[in-house]
């Protein structure tokens, strides 16, 4: 998708009107209303309701103007990393993360680390587990942080810890009215979303086994490329779907969450490369011991021999 069209779309969004949109952007009215069609034809849908004052958002729209302020707010993230990257001569450690690890307790770690390190730049990469694989042996990432098990020679894994899945529903979903736990049978015939779409294995994965470790075949509907366009999705009541817990945390407003009747968890995992003694990765691992006895969690397996 044009990024150039997305900018337009977000412009005339905010504005609500093309006039002050095209002013904010530099350009003439009449192709910036080309441009907005040329993207409703890319989308396959209207994304603006023309006849009202301020415009409004169709619900497809809704969902495109909250995807395009993430993509746009990354591809502005990555300018700024890379011209860093270009200009620093700190010590740097770049870390690789899945982006439901952002919801498990990421931000406090990174946080954490910055102030105990105050002269290594820490830059952020979002990647799928099986692309820290590469990365890692390649040396673009030093740490990565996902949830997919996998055996390579070359890299060294560290199960932090399981986190619990739980089942998101559309506000108004009758089961979300229910209280107590929902077991897997119960969502049996419910229309399920995935993610992510690619590459696999993932986590979609781990959730299709779920079900047919209890002689269940998920009736999938959709496969999100990521964790956030899946939620929207069940916000739209597009399906279910099941989530790691500190999910609820993040959005809350308009998806319930019930816990799963049955036991069920994916782990967090910290991988990198075999035989790595860098300070920078002793000190990450000094600071998660520390913050995973803090919070209760206890010191994961394998981790103290990282640690000061």
């Amino acid at each position: 998708m044009d990024l150039r069209l997305l900018r337009y779309f977000v412009a005339v969004t905010q504005e609500g009107n093309f006039h002050r949109a095209a002013e904010r952007l530099h350009m003439a009215q009449p192709p910036l209303s080309r441009a907005i069609q040329q993207l409703e034809v890319d989308v396959g849908s209207p994304l603006l309701d023309r006849f009202t004052r301020p415009l409004r958002l169709t619900p497809v729209g809704q969902l495109l103007y909250a995807q395009a302020l993430q993509m746009l707010a990354r591809m502005e993230d990555m300018q700024t990393m890379v011209r860093a990257a270009a200009t620093s001569r700190r010590r740097r450690l770049v870390l690789g993360f899945v982006a439901s690890t952002i919801y498990a307790r990421l931000p406090e770690l990174i946080r954490e680390f910055r102030k105990a390190a105050q002269d290594v730049e820490l830059v952020l990469v979002e990647s799928t587990t099986l692309d820290q694989i590469a990365a890692l042996k390649e040396g673009r990432i030093d740490i990565g942080f996902g949830r997919i098990r996998f055996d390579d020679p070359a890299v060294r894994r560290i199960i932090l810890r399981h986190e619990r899945l739980i089942a998101a529903f559309p506000m108004d979903h009758p089961l979300a009215r229910q209280s107590g736990p929902v077991s897997l049978k119960e969502l049996a015939d419910e229309p399920q979303i995935l993610y992510p779409r690619s590459p696999r294995p993932s986590y979609a994965d781990q959730v299709i086994s779920l079900f047919r470790d209890h002689a269940i075949e998920p009736r999938i509907v959709h496969e999100a490329r990521e964790l956030q366009i899946a939620i929207g999705l069940v916000a739209a009541e597009e399906g279910i779907a099941i989530v790691p817990e500190s999910v609820r945390r993040a959005r809350s407003h308009d998806v319930a969450y019930r816990e799963l009747a049955e036991p069920a968890t994916s782990p967090i995992i910290m991988s990198h490369r075999t035989g790595d003694a860098s300070p920078e990765l002793e000190q990450m691992g000094a600071v998660i011991a520390r913050m995973y006895q803090q919070w209760g969690y206890g010191v994961p397996a394998g981790l103290p021999s990282l640690a000061l």
